[in-house]
């Protein structure tokens, strides 16, 4: 049976009008996301990895080609709240304590107070965060900081889980400890996942498709379905499976170079 997808998009341009002139973000991005996928993106800086999720979040506006999540638009989806958004920064509230940091969303949406309470509960559980509800965010490491970000997005339930490069700025065992927490999170969940990153290893330990994107404007250079398991412990990283995607990835960058 053919799977419907979750996020499709059609030959998607995206320009920006500048006092410089017309700058071309994406051009030509035909691309389709199955439920329950885990994909990354990956590309130089200004490829528009960043811009396409922002096209899916209705952040941004494509001037060319189609774009559809859950079969709707991507400002349907929105106001559907068919998706939740982690930033690259934490962005939670320094007055606001983690659990009401993760209530705001729950508030703005108008859930009950009990069902708010049910929410944050569950979400602080699933990131490993139970017993911080009280704390405020600078009493936090950066990766609690961001846990928690991801409890808030994950708050609403959401089938959706867009995350724009979100442990990017964490040291390498603390963002080797997420990637590992995120992928029991994805398990447990099974979201939908988009995720940008500048890292091979993270891209390729992560996903299940990994988008490979050329310099500006950002072209599709190469989709890789992946063929580990899903049960991926961090040693996994020096098997010559995963060598031999990390190699196909960087032959996809390379190539996205001819496009200069």
């Amino acid at each position: 049976m053919t799977q419907v997808p979750v996020i499709e998009s059609k030959n998607l341009d995206l320009t920006f009008e500048t006092a410089d002139g017309p700058v071309a973000a994406l051009k030509d991005v035909s691309l389709q996301i199955g439920a329950g996928e885990f994909v990354s993106f990956i590309g130089p800086s200004g490829c528009g990895k960043t811009t396409f999720l922002r096209c899916v979040a209705a952040l941004e506006e494509p001037t060319g080609g189609s774009l559809t999540v859950n079969g709707m638009s991507p400002e349907e989806a929105r106001k559907a709240r068919a998706y939740g958004y982690v930033f690259q920064a934490a962005g939670l509230y320094p007055w606001r304590t983690i659990a009401k940091n993760i209530r705001l969303p729950l508030e703005i949406m108008g859930f009950s107070r009990a069902e708010q309470e049910e929410r944050v509960n569950r979400v602080l559980e699933l990131v490993d965060l139970a017993g911080f509800g009280g704390k405020y965010p600078w009493q936090l490491s950066g990766g609690m900081q961001q846990r928690a970000s991801i409890a808030r997005a994950l708050s609403f339930d959401a089938d959706i889980l867009l995350m724009d490069e979100p442990f990017g700025a964490l040291d390498e065992i603390v963002r080797d400890h997420l990637n590992e927490e995120l992928l029991k999170l994805w398990a447990r969940t099974g979201k939908t996942i988009g995720f940008v990153t500048h890292s091979i290893p993270e891209a390729v330990y992560l996903s299940t498709k990994i988008v490979v994107m050329s310099p500006r404007p950002g072209r599709i250079t190469d989709v890789i379905e992946s063929t580990l398991p899903q049960e991926r412990p961090l040693d996994i990283r020096d098997t010559p499976e995963f060598l031999e995607i990390a190699h196909r990835v960087r032959d996809g960058l390379r190539a996205g170079h001819a496009y200069d």
